[in-house]
């Protein structure tokens, strides 16, 4: 059988554009949108081929929901929407994962063409709205060519520094029907990173050579290293050059935080009760420093002031842009797994000796900062009186974590909470938070999208009440579609951070930071969420294990302290403020 005659013979027939849409989001591996029925024509033409539709009850919430499926599963999320507000909606959360590299495929629909620019029902510019949110954003005009817009999205998404495109369809367009294929397109393009590359053998050389000879080096890393199997190639890296690791907030689980040379995560959680406190003297004393797959933001440096001025820096990344962006470094431009790995094959061929030398003494002085972390946070985690502290949950977490276990939070004070006080358990465990923009409210969505990325894994989401306030509609998504989802709610009745950020820079704050009290239980039973309230912390331990046993959504409203607040440095001294 030739070619010609095979693919009439399988390819199956689409009547409309629409369905040549959903075939082609199959070809892609797409088996998830994330839409609210919207364009219509694709969403049921998807459904008649099995794509399933998670309908979200808002168009900010349906964009998190496909970024932490995206993070979670390795693949290109879909999220679909409406023309007008709906499209207006889905920029923050676009945003967010243009900031944070994730990679997500929009389809919004457009008004019917010979209605464009006559001020017709929801019409806007949405090329205009788009471009500051997106890698990428077109507007499909004719049939023909929807085929090479769709592949064209999945590659602006997935190639070089993920992100997210915007693909514009008219109403029109989508009901015509199908003209005839020029030619077949066969690729799959709906995996990330979606080009695998690595910077010359020379270059890779240079690195390792600064390794080798550097007296006192560590690494920084990223989020980036979470893509394509980059956390496996850092773990072999750490092990085999005996260098200690730090990580930033996105980078969190990329190594075993066990690791005698895990020193776990830096950034700004270099305040009182921090492990950072007494461990970012092993960076502040650094030769060298190798970045890997991070931004070198404001949050993960500390207001820019943790990389030692001195060092030599290396820095890997898949965006040559952020290499040299606030550090003059040497430039590994590539994917970090493939990067990693062709640099500890270099090294392979140097005499490591001082590493090695240097391993036992650099080992004891990051299990002394463990240590000292574990007698500085002692009081707060074994607290039993009064409001539970948000340092005893985490405490009672870590001993029910799997490796397999997912923790998801909302921006804000939960993602210092998780990324400061919990452990990882191995290379590569995912703790997935909100760093790009840090919205609040997406916690929740992102937790949704991570479950459905990987149903048969624990999911757990920890949110603050500020926060949930801006998603706590998706209860009901939890319901209606039956998914596996822990939530539990750090309700302090407060916007904590305002409040004590505004307290620190004015000795005062605004009336906007202290709530009603809000019983957060009956808002989910409303939904048809089953729901605790624990107050006491006799009762903290059944909620957990109930909720990890996964058996359906559950939603916990713990009332925490108002007075705690995570360890960062613009706290120094709050407690004296206070």
């Amino acid at each position: 059988m030739n070619i010609s005659t095979k693919s009439a013979a399988t390819t199956p027939i689409m009547k409309t554009v629409a369905e040549r849409v959903a075939y082609a989001l199959q070809r892609h591996g797409v088996d998830t949108i994330f839409a609210q029925s919207l364009p219509s024509a694709v969403i049921l033409a998807a459904e008649r081929i099995g794509i399933r539709q998670v309908s979200y009850r808002q168009e900010n919430m349906g964009g998190a929901m496909a970024d932490g499926y995206a993070r979670r599963s390795g693949k290109v999320a879909v999220v679909a929407a409406q023309n007008g507000p709906a499209a207006t909606l889905l920029v923050p959360p676009l945003a967010e994962a243009l900031k944070a590299s994730v990679p997500i495929v929009a389809l919004v629909q457009e008004v019917e063409r010979n209605q464009a620019d006559r001020n017709a029902f929801q019409e806007l510019d949405h090329v205009a709205l788009f471009q500051a949110c997106t890698k990428w954003v077109r507007r499909v005009v004719v049939g023909e060519r929807i085929d090479d817009y769709i592949d064209a999205a999945f590659t602006a998404a997935a190639s070089g520094r993920p992100g997210p495109a915007v693909l514009l369809l008219p109403a029109d367009l989508l009901r015509e029907n199908a003209p005839a294929q020029t030619f077949e397109r066969r690729s799959s393009l709906g995996h990330w990173p979606l080009d695998r590359m690595q910077p010359d053998a020379a270059t890779i050389e240079e690195a390792a050579r600064a390794i080798a000879e550097a007296r006192r080096p560590v690494i920084l890393a990223g989020g980036g290293v979470h893509a394509g199997g980059g956390a496996t190639e850092l773990a072999q890296l750490q092990e085999m050059a005996s260098l200690p690791v730090f990580t930033t907030n996105m980078g969190k689980g990329v190594v075993d935080e066990h690791h005698p040379l895990s020193a776990g995560v830096l950034g700004s959680l270099v305040g009182p009760r921090s492990l950072g406190r007494h461990s970012r003297v092993l960076l502040d004393e650094a030769d060298f420093v190798l970045l890997v797959g991070t931004r070198t933001n404001q949050n993960g440096t500390d207001n820019w002031r943790l990389i030692p001025a001195g060092a030599k820096i290396v820095h890997i990344d898949i965006d040559p842009g952020e290499i040299g962006r606030n550090y003059e470094s040497l430039r590994l431009v590539g994917t970090a797994a493939e990067t990693l790995r062709a640099l500890r094959e270099a090294l392979q061929r140097h005499a490591l000796t001082l590493r090695r030398q240097a391993r036992a003494s650099v080992e004891a002085r990051i299990a002394a900062a463990w240590q000292a972390f574990e007698e500085d946070r002692y009081a707060v985690t074994h607290r039993t009186d009064g409001p539970i502290r948000p340092e005893f949950l985490m405490r009672e977490l870590q001993a029910r974590l799997a490796p397999e276990t997912t923790i998801v939070t909302d921006a804000s004070y939960s993602s210092f909470w998780v990324t400061g006080q919990l452990r990882s358990l191995q290379a590569g465990m995912r703790f997935i938070t909100p760093r790009g923009l840090a919205g609040l409210g997406w916690g929740l969505p992102l937790a949704i999208g991570a479950k459905i990325a990987r149903p048969d894994h624990p999911v757990l989401a920890i949110v603050g009440d500020g926060g949930f306030a801006h998603s706590w509609a998706e209860l009901e998504t939890l319901v209606r579609s039956n998914i596996a989802l822990t939530v539990i709610v750090l309700n302090n009745g407060i916007l904590g951070f305002q409040k004590h950020a505004e307290t620190v820079k004015f000795k005062g704050y605004t009336t906007a930071c202290h709530f009603s009290a809000v019983d957060h239980t009956k808002v989910a039973e409303a939904c048809g969420c089953p729901a605790l309230r624990v107050a006491r912390i006799e009762e903290l331990g059944v909620a957990l294990d109930r909720g990890l046993a996964g058996r359906g959504p559950l939603l916990i409203d713990m009332i925490t302290d108002p007075g705690a607040f995570p360890p960062i440095s613009l706290f120094e001294k709050l407690e004296d403020a206070a």
